[in-house]
């Protein structure tokens, strides 16, 4: 078991994909905001790449083992103390009963750090996931963040569990501040509603996330200089990026809102009315969750949907045990 001290600026469970196959009921897929780290925090504690850890956004976290155990850190370098001691990440490390864990804030590069225990984290599944749906209310730990005096149940670990096991140096994520998004152009994109020019545009900018950013949506600078096909959204509204109630092909749908670029993601809305002028590739989700708000950039970069395919199948192959020594 794990009691928290410090729930920090954001720690929810999470699992990953997340709760699939209820868009159509208004219900956002939810999961790991950045599922490599995830992946990764759970392969080396001996558990399937998918399973539900802690997703801790911002920094500041901090608990108590109530049972021995193996854990791992992986994602942004929140220098993770043991206690009192620096803990190595992208490691698996013994913990004892009574030990104490400490996170600090996000480091230069990155905004999420993951924290993945041996057997999981324990908590009924909703709709076939663990993970937590912030703006639901309901999964993960009674559909909330975590917060002081909470205690969290872990799994049965697996014989796969080992103390010692690392992430490659050639296998782990590079982070960066200018994170290069692949993304496909669509559904409401060129000649339709946005001229050639303005996919270029879109295509050809860095755009700074912005401080109002969170789990549903990231927001990005506004693009000031993006050229619409329309003069107006007709019946939709009187902006050309209105268009009528359409369904949004959540995670990664680059939501056009005026000006306004959005990415909408984890617990996004799954429709509305505002243009998607391009869909960001699978592969390329995790670093979404890795953007700093109010620091990084986001690039958009040209792809074919089969080249996205191909990406998907390196990603999985990615997350194996080939990437542990």
């Amino acid at each position: 078991m794990l009691k928290i001290i410090n729930g920090g600026i954001e720690t929810v469970v999470e699992d990953w994909p997340g709760r699939i196959g209820y868009l159509d009921n208004g219900m956002a897929s939810s999961g790991a905001f950045d599922n490599v780290a995830l992946g990764f925090a759970n392969l080396l504690a001996g558990n399937p790449a998918g399973e539900a850890g802690l997703e801790i956004a911002g920094g500041y976290f901090e608990a108590e083992f109530r049972a021995d155990t193996l854990i791992s850190v992986t994602g942004t370098d929140m220098k993770p103390a043991l206690n009192g001691q620096p803990m190595p990440m992208w490691e698996a490390v013994p913990v004892k009963a009574g030990d104490n864990i400490k996170f600090s804030h996000f480091a230069e590069f990155g905004f999420r750090s993951y924290l993945g225990v041996a057997g999981g984290i324990d908590v009924p599944p909703v709709l076939g996931s663990k993970s937590t749906c912030l703006f639901g209310s309901y999964g993960g730990f009674e559909g909330r963040k975590l917060a002081p005096a909470d205690v969290l149940k872990f799994g049965a670990p697996s014989s796969d569990a080992q103390s010692g096991r690392k992430v490659k140096p050639e296998a782990m994520p590079k982070y960066s501040r200018e994170w290069v998004l692949r993304a496909i152009p669509g559904p409401n994109s060129s000649p339709d509603y946005l001229t050639e020019e303005g996919m270029d545009y879109l295509f050809s900018n860095s755009f700074k996330v912005q401080l109002n950013s969170n789990r549903s949506a990231y927001r990005v600078a506004e693009a000031k200089d993006l050229a619409f096909a329309r003069k107006d959204g007709g019946v939709a509204g009187s902006h050309p990026s209105n268009v009528l109630d359409h369904a949004y092909p959540i995670r990664g749908a680059l939501n056009i809102c005026g000006n306004t670029p959005i990415l909408l993601i984890a617990d996004g809305p799954t429709l509305g009315g505002y243009l998607v002028a391009m869909q960001v590739i699978y592969a390329d989700l995790w670093k979404i969750g890795q953007g700093t708000p109010g620091r990084d950039f986001f690039k958009f970069a040209y792809c074919t949907p089969q080249e996205a395919v191909q990406a998907r199948k390196e990603q999985r192959e990615w997350l194996s045990g080939k990437s542990l020594s």
